[in-house]
Formats: structure tokens, sequence, C-alpha cells
């Protein structure tokens, strides 16, 4: 860290200007990897008093760890732990249209990949904790700071970080919420849907099978009977709406002159706590798709469960005492992860999710410091617990 930063801003511009693309699919540059920026956040970290660690989940790929010194309770009651935890990749920055690592401040926003997906809401967090660095061992909770490599593609951090670690009071995953308090969000399950043929010439289709035809029937029981069955089976949610399918990438056949023996379909199912009650996204799928074709065959990518989070929960209840209303949102991320293995998660940070990976990635000046004030706020309100 050649200079450590002045405000908020600076800092967002710092991180801003590091490169840490997930390397998966394609980045767009060559400047992949979260260990330099994991670096920085591990510098800024022990500046502001904590002990730092690494663990390095794959080659130049770390988790960030800082740990804050905490006073035993005053009345020798146990502490509460609790735990900031943004991740410290993005998304790709191919396509873009203004300098990807640029940091600039223009018209009150700090511009860049990462401004607001999610180096805005890490850098309001840090900053937060910086300020607060001589009276967080006098709160009554312990505070420690995680950063998560491949939050993007994967999730390979937190999944490492929950189960190697023991279970925090709350996790406080950073992402732009727009300082709302998401304790409610979707889960989601990716499948490949395979339909199968019998090669024949081209010339001569009527002696195969094609595969592409018999996944054009599937495709549109898909999008039609299949959307409503899942309405049905996961019912309107107050916070999350439906479950939903999306029919997102599709390839068949091996040649034009070849009548096509195989084609698959990938779909992303974004699945509600009701989905998951009444037997769940799997089961739905596969059942529906071999009544359209019971030849059909599926392959599961791991599933990611809906966030449910007792809103009653007391360091909850501190968030929206403290201006930051409850929310569900149509996403998932790392909060997912770490309450499956037993500790309480919500996503909170500055800016909007409308900025994150988009071709001229923002966030707002006046979010950003606002979301830096919040965190300084929620945690001065955590001494009478």
């Amino acid at each position: 860290m050649t200079s450590f930063p002045s405000n908020v801003v600076e800092l967002c511009q710092a991180l801003v200007r590091i490169p840490s693309v997930n390397p998966d699919g394609d980045p767009g540059t060559d400047a992949t990897g979260e260990a330099a920026c994991a670096e920085y956040v591990g510098n800024f970290l022990r500046r502001s008093g904590a002990d730092v660690s690494f663990d390095e989940i794959q080659n130049g790929r770390p988790n960030v760890i800082g740990r804050f010194p905490s006073y035993p309770h005053p009345k020798g009651k146990r502490k509460r732990r609790i735990l900031f935890a943004p991740h410290t990749d993005t998304v790709s920055v191919s396509g873009m249209t203004i300098p990807p690592f640029g940091g600039e401040v223009r018209d009150g926003r700090i511009w860049g990949r990462g401004a607001s997906d999610t180096k805005g809401p890490m850098a309001a967090m840090l900053w937060a904790l910086h300020e607060l660095s001589e009276k967080l061992p006098s709160l009554d909770v312990e505070v420690h700071f995680v950063g998560f490599m491949s939050e993007e593609s994967a999730q390979l951090g937190s999944r490492h970080f929950a189960q190697k670690y023991p279970a925090y009071d709350l996790a406080i995953i950073g992402e732009p919420t727009l300082l709302q308090t998401v304790f409610r969000h979707k889960g989601c399950l990716w499948a490949d849907i395979h339909t199968h043929g019998i090669a024949a010439h081209g010339a001569t289709p009527e002696r195969g099978v094609n595969a592409i035809v018999k996944m054009a029937e599937m495709i549109q029981a898909l999008d039609t009977k299949f959307r409503q069955h899942l309405k049905q089976l996961s019912g309107m949610d107050p916070w999350l709406g439906t479950s939903t399918i999306n029919l997102g990438m599709i390839r068949g056949g091996s040649r034009t002159n070849i009548v096509a023996d195989r084609c698959t379909l990938r779909v992303d199912m974004r699945t509600t706590p009701e989905l998951i009650k009444n037997g769940g996204a799997e089961k739905a799928l596969r059942d529906f798709v071999l009544k359209i074709d019971p030849e059909a065959t599926l392959d599961f990518l791991p599933e990611t469960n809906p966030l449910d989070t007792d809103p009653d929960h007391l360091l909850v209840k501190k968030l929206v005492e403290c201006g930051a209303p409850l929310a569900g949102a149509p996403w998932f991320c790392d909060a997912a992860f770490l309450s499956a293995a037993g500790t309480p998660a919500i996503a909170i940070g500055p800016g909007s999710i409308a900025q994150a990976h988009t071709k001229d990635e923002y966030i707002e000046v006046s979010d950003l410091e606002a979301g830096a004030e919040f965190f300084r706020r929620y945690l001065l309100s955590l001494t009478s617990l």
C-alpha cells in the first residue's frame, strides 16, 4: 500500500483500480485473480488494527481474513461474533465502454468494474471499521472481516470459509442493495437437459431421429406449461415473487449434413423457500422433462438453497433500527452458503444491483459515503447487547 486513502472515496477508487476479475469464462483481461486485491485489503486491515491471515483457496486466489481485537464483555457474557463479508472478485470486463480499472470520479460517481459489485460496499465496510478501530475492542460484539474470492463463479471462497470456521452470530454480506437488509433471496439450480436422436445422412433425414426437433418440443413445454407449474408449486412469496426458469444456452448436432443425434439445453432456475418445501426444483424439473420425453436425460449442477434468515434476529433488527429496511432479492450470494453452515446471514451495502455487471459500472459518491456512515452507525449501536 503506497499511500493510505484519506476517505472512503479514495479507498473505493484504489480497490477499483486493482484488477481482480474472476478467471472463469471470458474475463476480458489477462489480469485475473484476487491476490492483489486481497493483499491491499489485508494491508488496510492491518493498518486498522486487525490481525490478518490469508486462506489460499486456489493458486493466487485467497480469502483475506481480518480479526479485530476484542475486550471481555463488561458483564462477563459471551460476546456475539459478527462477520463483515464482501467479495473481492469481479465479473468480466469484456465489452465495457469505460476504462474498467480507471476508478475515475466524474458526475458525482465512481466509475469502473466492481464500483457497485462489490468494491463500493467493501470500501464502505472497511472505512467504517477503520474509523472505529479504537472503539471496536469495547463493543459488545467481536468483529471479524473476510474478503471472499470467487463469488462471481462457483462461490469457492464462502463455501470453504463456511466449512472451515465456526459459525458466527451474524454474517453481513457486502452486496449493492440500496442499503436494504436482504434477509431472503432466491436459490439457484442449473441443469443440462439432453435429448437423444439417431444420426443419419442429411439427404435422407427420414432415416434418423432429430434430437434438435425433440428439444424444440421440450423448449415449448418448458417455456409455457412448466412456468405455470412452477408458479403453482412455489406460490407467490411476498418478498421474492415466484420461482422462475430461464432457458439460457443450447447446443446440438455435429454437422449441418447429419441428422442431430444429440442436443443439450442448459436452464437456470431461481427458487423460493416454498418450492423447496414442495419437493424442490430438481424433482419438479426431472418429473416434467420425463413426461415430455421419457428418453431425455438430465445433469444437475450443485444447487444453492434460498436464503431465509429470521427477520426477528436481534442483530438483524438492529440493522433495521439503524435505517436499513427488510428486503428480498431474486439473485443469490455468499450469504446462502454461510446460512447453510449455521451462520445467520443477510446481504447489504450501498449502490444498486442495477449498475452491477454493466458496461459502464459506477456507484454514486453520495451512496458510498452514506454506506460508510451506515456501517459506522450500526457498529456503534452494538454497545448494550
